[in-house]
């Protein structure tokens, strides 16, 4: 039973050891001469124009979130059908129910407008 491991942990450790060496070898070998153009943000080549920091949208985010929900409900529900007919009844009911879970939280965040890009701003903060 233990030797179904040993492959695995025999991988593991090369794969650990061999990040350690390259991570180590890249801070030994590298030239250490700090340069006022190596800290400078660098663009495709181009010159920065005006400050580099750019401030995200906070709903791409929110996008990015339901995206990275409805691709694990994806991941959940290809093996679910593969393998329905084996498993009954009890999986239906199952899937039912996460599904209606997830198809919630989707109409929840509509309502609340989470899936709404142009949003009205206040009167207030109009200039």
């Amino acid at each position: 039973m233990m030797l179904d491991y040993v492959t695995l942990y025999a991988f593991l450790v090369v794969a650990i050891g061999f990040s350690a060496v390259t991570l180590i070898a890249s801070h030994l070998l590298r030239p250490k001469v700090p340069d006022a153009v190596k800290d400078s943000t660098y663009e495709c080549g181009i010159p920065a124009i005006g400050t580099t920091e750019v401030k995200t949208n906070i709903r791409f985010y929110v996008f990015a979130l339901l995206f990275v929900i409805f691709d694990v409900e994806t991941l959940f529900v290809y093996p679910w059908a593969v393998t329905v007919k084996e498993i009954g009844a009890v999986a239906l009911v199952e899937m039912f129910v996460f599904l209606t879970i997830l198809f919630l939280g989707l109409m929840y965040a509509w309502a609340k407008g989470a899936l709404e890009w142009d949003i009205p701003t206040p009167f207030s903060e109009r200039s």
